[in-house]
């Protein structure tokens, strides 16, 4: 695949679009790591999002992996933040203002809203999408549904 192509403006649109393209971008690719960076490059660049990235369960901690955007935190406790609290709770956790969050983990003064969906294997959560906006309220149910889609294309690989 050469380059992401789309029409139109509105998020679950784009989505649709982008899914198709996410799996032909990570079908018969057999590295984690790999597929992990195309998805994270394939969101920031179709969105635009302050930050897109992953991180993976080792132990007792989400460790930082493939990402697109500035500097973040390396290592996340179990129901800690926006992350552990979507690994805690293996489900998606929307954030409209992360400044109302309890426990809110602040990578970055500059994200206002979050998005974090788990990525499940046997029932255990084995790494968490993370998306940020620097804009309030940028992320509805399409967002979550459109990420959740995506989730599922990698989780076989963990």
């Amino acid at each position: 695949m050469e380059e992401l192509t789309f029409s139109g403006t509105d998020r679950a649109q784009l989505y649709r679009q982008l899914i198709p393209q996410i799996k032909g971008l990570v079908e018969g690719e057999t590295s984690l790591i790999a597929n992990l960076a195309n998805v994270a490059a394939a969101l920031k660049q179709t969105f635009g999002f302050f930050w897109v990235g992953f991180y993976i369960v080792e132990g007792n901690e989400l460790v930082l992996g493939p990402f697109q955007g500035e500097i973040a935190c390396t290592r996340i406790s179990l129901g800690k933040g926006v992350c552990g609290t979507c690994w805690s709770e293996k489900k998606s956790v929307l954030v409209p203002n992360v400044e109302e969050f309890p426990g809110h983990i602040a990578c970055s003064a500059k994200s206002k809203s979050e998005v974090v969906v788990p990525i499940i294997k046997s029932g255990n959560v084995v790494g968490v999408l993370d998306v940020d906006s620097s804009e309030l309220n940028d992320f509805s149910e399409a967002d979550v549904e459109g990420l959740e889609q995506i989730v599922a294309l990698i989780n076989q690989q963990f």
